[in-house]
């Protein structure tokens, strides 16, 4: 292979930085490694990488035969994004939630949903992989990164070189899951989830939600928890935190819990003759 003296550094550069399997996208390319779009072409050329997408490439796998998880497909580009491009974003709700072994979101049919808040590049949600990309803001609790962490409690998934996803913990991630209701998240899904979640910490979750800038979030919060009473509940006192007035209206069709002014499905209402 013809490799002048100029290129050769920035080759090596891209070796050293970048695990096979791993990618990067043509601004870190340009940018980082100073690789210009006809150096990007030859090394795509020479096999140095592999086209995925446009403006994406991925350093190959070593090995041909080496093929990767659905899961691998999914963590990889993720750990890319956060790792060696740099950007902040964080795995949240959902998806951090069953990373943590609270596994209630079974798809029935359809591509797993991979949530992931901040600052995300456009072309995650377009790549071809066996889960689909949903991109948030982190608007929910404005400039409060509590409960964001390398790799979390619980994560299952081994290091790749190192690396471990930034996660939400199950505290900020349960919070970000009732933020999808009722459109995007199952009211008995999050209802399973919270009853296994007898080890949250009170102490984070004053903080976050005393941070957090939606009423529902909050006011849905405390009906989760009040329906499981866990030990920790007796820390977290509703009355510090701020509720809103008036009522919200949630759930067509639903009932009105009194307690939380806001309407629910039926089953999660406590007992009231007003529907929405």
């Amino acid at each position: 292979m013809v490799m002048t003296h100029q290129k050769q550094p920035r080759l090596k550069f891209l070796l050293e930085n970048v695990p096979p399997g791993f990618m990067v996208d043509t601004p870190w390319l340009r940018h980082k490694a100073g690789v210009d779009p006809k150096s990007i072409h030859e090394y795509v050329k020479q096999g140095w990488l592999e086209r995925v997408i446009r403006g994406v490439y991925r350093r190959p796998l070593p090995d041909a035969k080496q093929g990767l998880s659905h899961d691998d497909e999914w963590v990889i580009p993720l750990l890319s994004t956060q790792w060696i491009m740099g950007r902040d974003v964080h795995l949240g709700g959902e998806s951090a939630l069953d990373i943590a072994g609270y596994a209630h979101f079974l798809m029935l049919g359809g591509m797993p949903r991979i949530h992931v808040y901040g600052d995300a590049p456009s072309w995650l949600s377009r790549l071809p992989t066996a889960a689909r990309f949903v991109v948030h803001t982190r608007t929910l609790f404005g400039d409060e990164i509590a409960g964001i962490e390398n790799g979390g409690r619980g994560l299952y998934h081994a290091s790749f070189w190192r690396w471990r996803l930034k996660s939400s913990t199950p505290e900020r991630a349960f919070l970000e899951a009732i933020a999808e209701l009722p459109s995007n998240a199952s009211f008995s899904d999050l209802d399973k989830t919270f009853e296994s979640m007898g080890t949250l910490r009170p102490s984070l979750l004053m903080r976050l939600l005393t941070a957090c800038r939606s009423v529902k979030v909050r006011r849905l919060f405390f009906l989760f928890a009040d329906r499981h009473g866990h030990p920790w509940l007796e820390n977290v006192p509703a009355s510090e935190i701020d509720l809103g007035s008036g009522p919200r209206a949630l759930v067509k069709g639903g009932k009105f819990d009194p307690k939380y002014r806001i309407s629910v499905p039926r089953e999660f209402a406590e007992m009231s003759d007003l529907e929405f």
